[in-house]
């Protein structure tokens, strides 16, 4: 079911929540309101999408589909980004899949109104640039994952990013789905969950995993998490709540994500020296 947007509709979407207020009541009647399902596929390899997708409690999943039908996850995009990139990079399309990973709702921008807009250049540009190199970041740092870490490590922190993105200890996601978006086999990701299980960190139960220790997930997973983290903290100047109002204040710009708490994780200072990419002006 398609419905329009209202103006608060935005703040479900930290990229769009980022925007100035002219900016968004610019694109605000091209704006509608969508729900995807578990699994549902929003558009298919060299497949050009006919919507943007900003994604508020959704979470969808970058997939490349091999030859012989084996699958890996390139990358996810939930609160904190978009599906479509291709629309404004040039390609139009890209080679993978996009799957949804959690069920929820989303807010989507007709292609053409969407191009239209990035073309104007001002902050909405600018934002979707810095997305950009922050998903090239992950899908990147993903790809030293999966040659260099175990699949503790990186089921770890796949956990982890999901957890931030969903909100919820209680993710609906089978072994099995799990297994083809790392690459692995059934039988590798049983026997890791089984050992995070062990250790007290989850619990597998009827098509869901349940993270019970977050801490213990952050102390199991390799530093790929740490660094996309961090690197989408520097481009897009997102922060956690409990930096909000606290002694120094924020970054200006900055935009909670409404992410859980890493006190654990070391944290990088935002640049400021002569040469570094300030944040977007106008953010709000």
């Amino acid at each position: 079911m398609v419905l329009p947007v209202k103006s608060q509709g935005r703040l479900g979407n930290k990229l769009l929540a980022a925007l100035p207020a002219e900016e968004y009541k610019h694109i605000l009647p091209y704006l509608e309101q969508t729900s995807f399902s578990f699994d549902e596929s929003i558009y298919e390899s060299s497949e050009r999408p006919s919507h943007a997708y900003f994604p508020t409690t959704s979470v969808v999943s970058l997939v490349y589909t091999m030859g012989d039908g084996a699958s890996a996850e390139m990358g996810m995009a939930g609160k904190e980004g978009l599906i479509g990139i291709a629309l404004f990079t040039g390609g139009e399309t890209s080679l993978n899949r996009a799957i949804v990973l959690h069920a929820g709702g989303a807010i989507r921008m007709k292609a053409t109104a969407f191009q239209e807009e990035f073309r104007r250049g001002g902050s909405f540009q600018r934002l979707l640039l810095r997305y950009t190199q922050a998903l090239l970041t992950q899908i990147s740092q993903k790809a030293v994952c999966n040659g260099l870490h175990s699949i503790e490590q990186r089921l770890a922190c796949w956990l982890l990013m999901t957890h931030d993105r969903v909100g919820s200890e209680r993710l609906q996601v089978t072994q099995e789905f799990v297994s083809n978006l790392l690459g692995v086999r059934r039988e590798g990701i049983n026997l890791t969950t089984g050992s995070l299980r062990n250790k007290g960190v989850i619990v597998c139960k009827r098509g869901y995993i349940t993270i019970l220790d977050r801490s213990g997930l952050e102390a199991t997973t390799c530093e790929c998490y740490r660094v996309i983290k961090e690197e989408y903290d520097r481009l897009l100047g997102l922060r956690r709540p409990e930096n909000i109002g606290t002694r120094g204040g924020t970054v200006p710009g900055a935009v909670a994500t409404g992410y859980p708490s890493n006190r654990s994780l070391r944290r990088r200072p935002v640049a400021t020296a002569p040469g570094t990419v300030p944040m977007l002006p106008g953010l709000i």
